[in-house]
């Protein structure tokens, strides 16, 4: 029998986008494997990035080259058993756990502004734990104001065609007052991701698109007037826009000494541990720069894998979401994906120089215990609702979709 022209890769298409939907089969537990190893695999990449980056600014302090490596390698293991305790939880726990959390979450963000808050590189984000270490009350707050969202807009439902059912309750006052006591700590990198986080669960939720315009222009307006108002705000800005590289010992050595390490990895990279840009010309070459390390050292192949497991992150998520109708799961799923693909995004785009430079470390890879701590955490709720959904499938009588 002859193939009507085009058959084959509308069939593959088709398959392809059955396979991102996940929807109208027995769930086998995939989506469930491909978060967690997915998850764990670039924790692994960041670990190992994590010591090949920092050991030999550790050695010119002084310090064990592992000592960083160490600590990051800490915050994993206690994240990776947060997560798999958290992948136990049901559903009906969370949703109770939606108002202690960002209860908790804006106490901690209070807590900066007491003699137990400390200043890192200008910004005063930070407050200081027993035993000389520090948490960053910021991170708890992502995944505390995600769980709140979700519980508000999942029981505003139809009302949320409304603007004072559905803008109001989520930006005013508990969203402003998070991304205030943020801004006054000096960190815009991560109140623009909590603005992402807010935009994208609203999205989600089915807020019609017309008051994201007007919420849009509002907030466009505050991130503007924020970097007026900051010379060095400005000057990185003003210098993403000439995209010169003619001086790198100002402003503009972090960004161009990044894309200099892209550029020099070529294809296959220089090796694991050969980068010469970590030699102090990348400050903090193993937090906000670590993608310039990675393309350096492992090459365009090393960056691809490392957005490619984003990429699959992100279609398992997706598939969670599709399998799964309580809109309280639909909707925190979507703002944990919206959080760690959109940070990654943004920390991508500010390495290869499609953004501004603005302080967005890179989810699972970046140096930072309460990071990597929150977001294997985050992953748990992820784990929680894609065993659930197999779960549900598997209830379900033989004949009937999944």
């Amino acid at each position: 029998m002859a193939t009507i022209p085009g058959t084959r890769p509308a069939v593959r298409l088709k398959r392809l986008l059955d396979f991102v939907d996940g929807t109208g089969r027995e769930p086998s537990g995939l989506t469930y494997y491909l978060i967690l190893g997915t998850t764990l695999a670039l924790t692994a990449i960041g670990l190992l990035m994590v010591l090949s980056s920092s050991a030999v600014e550790s050695i010119a302090e002084g310090e064990s080259p592992f000592g960083l490596f160490l600590k990051q390698g800490l915050f994993a293991v206690v994240g990776i058993v947060l997560m798999l305790v958290l992948s136990r939880f049901p559903v009906a726990r969370f949703k109770k756990l939606a108002w202690p959390a960002v209860g908790i979450s804006l106490l901690l963000l209070l807590l900066v502004f007491t003699p137990l808050g400390q200043d890192v590189n200008g910004n005063r984000n930070w407050i200081k734990l027993p035993g000389g270490m520090t948490a960053q009350p910021s991170e708890a707050a992502k995944l505390g104001l995600s769980l709140w969202m979700a519980s508000v807009l999942a029981r505003k439902g139809p009302m949320l065609s409304q603007w004072k059912h559905a803008v109001v309750p989520v930006l005013f006052p508990v969203g402003a007052l998070v991304v205030g006591l943020v801004l006054l700590g000096n960190d815009l990198g991560t109140a623009m991701i909590i603005l992402l986080i807010v935009a994208g669960t609203l999205f989600i939720a089915g807020v019609p698109m017309k008051f994201f315009g007007i919420a849009g222009s509002g907030v466009g307006a505050l991130v503007l007037l924020a970097a007026l108002t900051n010379s060095n705000r400005l000057s990185r800005i003003t210098m993403w826009m000439d995209q010169s590289c003619d001086d790198t010992t100002g402003l503009n050595m972090q960004s161009c000494n990044g894309l200099f390490a892209l550029a020099s990895g070529g294809w296959w990279g220089v090796g694991l541990g050969q980068s010469r840009q970590k030699y102090s010309w990348i400050p903090e070459a193993h937090n906000d720069y670590i993608f310039a390390i990675i393309g350096e050292e492992l090459g365009l192949l090393g960056t691809l894998v490392v957005v490619a497991l984003f990429g699959i992150l992100a279609i398992a998520v997706v598939r969670t979401v599709l399998r799964q109708q309580d809109p309280f799961v639909r909707i925190l799923a979507g703002a944990i994906m919206v959080w760690i693909i959109g940070q990654a995004f943004v920390n991508i785009g500010v390495v290869t120089g499609l953004l501004p430079v603005i302080g967005v470390p890179l989810p699972f890879i970046s140096y930072g215990g309460s990071a990597l701590t929150l977001t294997l955490s985050a992953v748990g709720v992820l784990l929680s609702f894609a065993r659930s959904a197999g779960k549900a499938g598997r209830r379900q009588p033989v004949g009937t979709s999944g």
